[in-house]
């Protein structure tokens, strides 16, 4: 558990932030102190997140409109953020789209939509956000998937995608570096109450064995991959960079329904 202070006078900006995990992730942040500004292509979304991060931390927060594939509409967000709240300290590259598809039903369109959206996205953010940051001690995380290492049917645009953007932390986390900036990447598993988790991506029939197959028994919650942002952007992670945080309960470890595997009955 981080004391509220945690953050106490940075200024976060999140791309995605209107919902889901990264929402979760501003919520946390402006209860430790940060001032958030969350983007969405929806300006109203955007307004109506903001008003529930201030209401539900206390804190200060702005919601902006903007699309990651457009590195000029970033570009003013940022520039609007920075002039509101001033220097940024932290930036969370959250958008993504995704869609269960096997490959030979995938359209062209619909694999660059995917790749556009999260590799595309995370680095226009990422590289927008240099001339609006206060380098020195900066935070720049990116949400991947345990598909960026994991191949999954129905997935191939979507862990190409993480795939790409595992690299893309790693590869500005070292020519960043010298300039104070640590890039880390979070990997949820299925959290509670997203679509990954939803039953458009888990057949309700089959939940209950996916569960079994994650060693912790349970989804996460989008709490806990708060808590993992607010560890990697406090001064407690000041020597971590290049990082890919699994968030997952153990799902990437394999499947751990076996009954050799539950012998230890669960407390």
């Amino acid at each position: 558990m981080f004391n509220g202070s945690a953050l106490a006078g940075k200024v976060a900006f999140i791309s995605g932030g209107t919902s889901g995990i990264n929402l979760g992730i501003a919520i946390g942040f402006a209860q430790r102190g940060a001032k958030v500004a969350v983007i969405g292509r929806d300006l109203a979304k955007a307004e109506r997140a903001a008003a529930k991060i201030i209401e539900e931390s206390g804190g200060e927060a702005i919601g902006l409109s903007a699309d990651v594939r457009d590195y000029a509409a970033l570009d003013d967000a940022l520039r609007i953020a920075r002039e509101k709240f001033g220097k940024i300290n932290i930036v969370i590259a959250g958008a993504a789209g995704n869609f269960p598809a096997s490959a030979v039903n995938l359209s062209a369109k619909g694999f660059r939509t995917v790749v556009e959206i999260d590799l595309l996205g995370t680095y226009n953010l990422f590289r927008a956000a240099f001339d609006h940051i206060e380098k020195q001690g900066a935070s720049l995380i990116a949400m991947t998937a345990g598909g960026a290492v994991k191949p999954m049917p129905y997935q191939l645009h979507a862990c190409a995608a993480k795939a790409g953007v595992n690299m893309v932390v790693k590869c500005l986390a070292m020519e960043w570096g010298p300039a104070g900036i640590r890039v880390n990447a979070i990997s949820p598993g299925p959290i509670e109450g997203t679509e990954g988790a939803g039953d458009r991506m888990i057949p309700p029939d089959r939940k209950q064995q996916f569960i079994q197959s994650i060693p912790l028994r349970r989804f996460g919650t989008a709490e806990e991959i708060a808590n993992a942002a607010i560890f990697l952007s406090s001064d407690l992670a000041r020597y971590i960079t290049g990082l890919v945080l699994d968030c997952e309960g153990g799902y990437q470890l394999g499947d751990a329904s076996l009954d050799c595997l539950t012998v230890i009955p669960r407390q």
